[in-house]
């Protein structure tokens, strides 16, 4: 199929995507440039990408963990080496003292046996390195006698030593063993030694026998251990086997040594900075080596990996760092993984997945992604706590196994197993924010997790663990920087976090006792929490000098009757809080007290006692109680009115900040949520309930969130349904009677298999995206139209692309027409008080949190508010916000009148009066320009390129070191003159 054919037929047949896209899709499959394609090439190509695809997918993954194992502690010494057996299944484990460990599969001791010496006592000698050889069933150990064991495994007895190498003249401390899948006779051992040296011995008939038997051995002798001497294997009197060596690392101790097929080269390493990393080729020909490669690196390294398909070599680093080199490039590294505060004393691929393990000395594990060269795992345990200890560092990676030994205690670390349910959090998640500064997504569960996540891609930054220990953590908030993450646990504490992770201070909210946080707001000069015992704490930033801050006294006192569930604070001064029996606060925060009381059925209560006292009693509004007087308390109220079983549970309060006409429409500024899936508007100016309506039907507590431009009231109930109502034209005036009627109904639809615990809605461009995060674990991102983009932690990453027109209505009717928001809208705060504006910038860090005040409005004539908001801005994290200019249902709309016929201007009437084809007789004709090379000659004025103020500065500087000279000069003569006249 040639390429027009191929754009004309496809759209055609597929029924979507244009001629352009699929014009191309044949470039990339046409990679021959024949003009002409086959099915075969096209379906080779879709094969490759989605092998690429599946390939990004499995490297986003992040492995989960079960907790650290200890296991039987057998071993007296240092642990030197751990290897798995895939021939028999075992685990074996091997000390210094020579015992070895032989474990099942699921890691319960089999046996222990010890490696005996026949020449050399047992005390004196030490076991430096294990092999297994795996195609001949044999383990080779290396000890300090300065020889090499072979045992046989397929032995009726216990581990025979079969083989011993012996006359090396340094100690071996280091091994690897490889032999070919397709041949396995083809095998090579390496070693190095404490004298700089690396051997190696390879094998040609592994299968058949690993050296040359002697011509007297019998049947008899079979058990015996044959004594294999270094200068046999040197001379050629073993023909099945051949030596090779280098000397290459200058008499320093040879830390790891390995040969790799794909390279055909042995790769060593010393913790010197000379010579550190060396690959030597051989040409199998001459049986020599034929090339060497070294890499000088600054201070050493404790380690290495290579990952053939990747051709990558990675060092653990002294200095802190993991490095990624390439083998045949030795200038620099190809990346540098950035992380590790200690040195870094093991590195070990992922293979499977392309990711790298990392271990430094500080018993931090972190995993690496290595396209992005990111760390997407964190992982710090007390695996011991000696400050002094020999660490061995393995990855079972076909059991998803780490083995951590620490001198002889072996940690285990076992992977769980990857189930199809897509899951961000292992636990129940509690909260969700989002970070605008950062661009990202923070989630916090009951294990006391705090997990970062890019909007954009949806791929996990990192990860904070245990901050608060083992308590759940039940509320986060952002201070206005959004810079300082505040976290609070029933453990009684907030704790302020930086994003490294580091806590700056600790808020003793429960006085060292446990209670429950609700939720924190971060103000300017102040953070309020909110919860339990009906009470308000308060925290003055002044006071944070100290790392444990303790609360100061709420100067209104405990004014509910149940306990506080949730807060809002409207700029200048406006505080409401709502608690359990579905009470609303109002307070001034600036005099800490509270001035009403907003229930949605006290209007009733009120109502009905108005009837029998109707003139002690005066009017009262739906929903309203009285102001409190001076001797009155919120106390007072009838108890029995008080409700026990949480139906009018205030869960969620959200002020509509951006509607800032509402002391002059008499609209409805605050909305509230709870028991019984309740939504509420309320006017908190004229104290009354404006709206209500039920968003769940049957649904128990709700919680809902509110965009910034105030368009959409998003709610989430416990079955994991979220509602998207339009809100934008939604009790904007005053009526007479209360409105049951609800909002229009955007969409409907379920993210979640559990409860909805926190709602966040961010603005992404021109788009209103919304963060759910529920109990099942799950934190998902979804359209305000309600299509779902994805959930953090799914194996494939997403990409937020330019929006595209919302999808018709499912409730009935089309979607009306909705302006777009700007991105910035002016949130003016409505008083009858006097207003002034506090300018309140953005420095940064910690100190920007702990030095802002609220800002205070005043206005010296009441009359003239209106006019004062038009004209006012207000200070939002150091910038201004500009008034909005969309707010279309402002504008009237009317007939436009008839215009009067306009008369056409002079200029187009008389043309040649204004505009001249011909220049006129003073303006030269043609002008011209200097050339560069006459620009270049020309003389170079300094007085009017430069500031007379430098200009008078270099002057100075001239005389005075002119001065300097001669003076200089002068005493020079002087001497001279006095040494001639002695």
């Amino acid at each position: 199929m040639t390429r027009e054919e191929f754009m004309e037929k496809m759209p055609e047949v597929l029924g979507h995507g244009t001629k352009e896209e699929y014009g191309e899709l044949f470039d990339k499959v046409d990679v021959a440039q024949a003009d002409s394609i086959t099915w075969d090439n096209l379906i080779s190509l879709i094969l490759l990408n989605l092998k690429e695809k599946d390939e990004r997918a499995r490297s986003a993954v992040i492995p989960q963990w079960k907790e650290p194992q200890l296991l039987p502690m057998i071993h007296k010494d240092v642990i030197q080496n751990i290897i798995f057996l895939k021939s028999s299944s075992r685990y074996l484990t091997i000390s210094k003292e020579g015992l070895l460990g032989v474990w099942e599969e699921s890691l319960k001791l089999q046996e222990k046996i010890p490696i005996t010496s026949d020449t050399i006592k047992l005390k004196t000698m030490w076991v430096t390195n294990l092999v297994p050889l795996e195609n001949v069933n044999k383990i080779a150990v290396a000890s300090t006698s300065k020889e090499i064991c072979f045992y046989d495994l397929l032995s009726n007895k216990e581990f025979p030593c079969q083989y011993k190498l012996q006359g090396l003249r340094n100690t071996p401390v280091c091994m690897h063993y490889w032999y070919n899948p397709q041949d396995a006779n083809e095998s090579v051992l390496t070693f190095g030694d404490i004298a700089g040296k690396v051997q190696a011995i390879v094998f040609n008939t592994a299968l058949i026998s690993l050296f040359e038997k002697p011509t007297t051995s019998s049947s008899e002798d079979e058990e015996t251990t044959m004594i294999i001497n270094w200068r046999e294997l040197v001379s050629g009197y073993h023909r099945c086997c051949s030596t090779l060596e280098h000397r290459l690392h200058n008499q320093e101790w040879v830390r790891q040594v390995i040969y790799d097929a794909s390279l055909d080269a042995i790769i060593s390493s010393t913790t010197s900075h000379v010579n550190t990393v060396v690959l030597a080729w051989r040409e199998k020909s001459k049986q020599k080596w034929i090339k060497k490669t070294c890499f000088n690196i600054t201070q050493g390294i404790n380690t290495f990996d290579y990952h053939s398909r990747l051709n990558l070599i990675a060092t653990a680093g002294l200095n802190h760092r993991v490095c990624l080199w390439n083998p045949y490039v030795v200038s620099k590294p190809t990346g540098v993984l950035w992380g590790h505060s200690a040195p870094v004393i093991a590195v070990q691929f992922f293979t499977a997945r392309k990711q790298l393990f990392s271990f430094s000395k500080d018993k931090v594990l972190r995993l690496w992604d290595i396209q992005h060269q990111l760390s997407i795992q964190r992982i710090a345990c007390p695996f011991t706590k000696s400050q002094e200890f020999k660490c061995l560092f393995h990855f079972d990676e076909a059991h998803g196994r780490i083995f951590i030994a620490f001198n002889n205690q072996l940690t285990l670390l076992s992977m769980k197993n990857e189930t199809s349910k897509v899951t961000s959090h292992e636990k129940p998640v509690t909260c969700v924010l989002y970070n605008s500064l950062f661009r990202q997504v923070i989630s916090s569960d009951t294990e006391s997790t705090v997990s970062f996540w890019m909007i954009d891609t949806g791929q996990k930054i990192k990860e904070f663990t245990g901050c608060h220990g083992n308590a759940e953590i039940s509320t986060m908030a952002l201070d206005p920087s959004e810079k300082r993450l505040l976290t609070g646990s029933p453990d009684g504490a907030i704790k302020i976090w930086d994003f490294n992770g580091h806590c700056h201070h600790t808020l003793n909210v429960g006085q060292d006792r446990a209670v429950d946080i609700s939720q924190i707001l971060v103000l300017k000069k102040t953070i309020i929490v909110v919860g339990w015992e009906r009470a308000i704490t308060v925290f003055r930033l002044r006071d944070f000098t100290p790392f444990l801050v303790q609360p100061e006294e709420w100067k209104g006192g405990a004014q509910h009757r149940e306990d506080i569930l949730c807060a809002a604070f409207l700029p200048p001064q406006t505080l409401v809080t709502g608690s359990y029996d579905g009470e609303i606060l109002i307070w001034n925060n600036s005099t800490e007290n509270a001035h009403h009381v907003l229930h949605p059925y006290y209007q009733r209560r009120l109502h009905l006692q108005s009837d029998t006292h109707s003139q002690k009693q005066p009017r009262v509004q739906r929903g309203l109680s009285s102001p409190l007087s001076a001797g009155d308390t919120l106390l007072g109220v009838n108890s029995s009115e008080i409700d026990t079983e949480g139906n009018h549970a205030v869960m969620k309060l959200s002020f509509l900040e951006a509607r800032k006409t509402i002391t002059v429409t008499g609209g409805a500024n605050l909305v509230s949520c709870g028991g019984s899936g309740y939504v509420r508007f309320w006017n908190i100016f004229k104290k009354q309930l404006v709206a209500e309506f039920v968003a769940h039907s049957g649904a128990g507590s709700i919680i809902m969130t509110i965009d910034k431009t105030n368009q959409h009231l998003i709610t989430g109930d416990p079955s994991g349904c979220l509602k998207i109502w339009n809100i934008e034209e939604y009790c904007l005036h005053f009526n007479e009677s209360q409105v049951f009627q609800p909002p229009p109904l955007r969409r409907s639809f379920q993210p979640h298999e559990d409860r909805i615990s926190s709602l966040e809605t961010c603005a992404h461009g021109s788009r209103v995206l919304i963060i759910a995060s529920s109990a099942d674990g799950s934190v998902s991102v979804s359209e305000v139209w309600g299509s779902l983009i994805g959930i953090f932690g799914q194996m494939e990453h997403w990409r937020i692309k330019n929006p595209v027109p919302p999808p018709q209505s499912d409730v009935g009717g089309e979607i009306p027409a909705i302006e777009d928001a700007p991105g910035a809208i002016a949130l003016l705060s409505e008083v009858s008080t006097e207003q002034t504006e506090t300018d309140m910038k953005d420095k940064g860090g910690l100190s920007s949190m702990f030095n802002q005040e609220e800002n205070t409005n005043f206005n010296k004539n009441p009359q003239e508010s209106t006019t004062l908001k038009k004209k006012t801005y207000r200070f939002c994290h150091g910038g201004v916000l500009q008034k909005s200019s969309s707010a279309f249902r402002s504008l009237h709309i009317g007939t436009l009148e008839e215009v009067a016929e306009v008369n056409k201007p002079d200029f187009l009437v008389n043309p040649e009066k204004y505009f001249r084809e011909k220049p006129e007789e003073g303006c030269p004709k043609n002008l011209k320009i200097a050339s560069l090379a006459e620009t270049l000659r020309a003389a170079f004025d300094e007085k009017s390129l430069f500031p007379k103020e430098i200009l008078d500065r270099e002057r100075k500087a001239k005389q005075l070191c002119q001065q300097t000279c001669s003076r200089g000069k002068i005493k020079r003569n002087l001497k001279q003159i006095s040494l001639k006249e002695k």
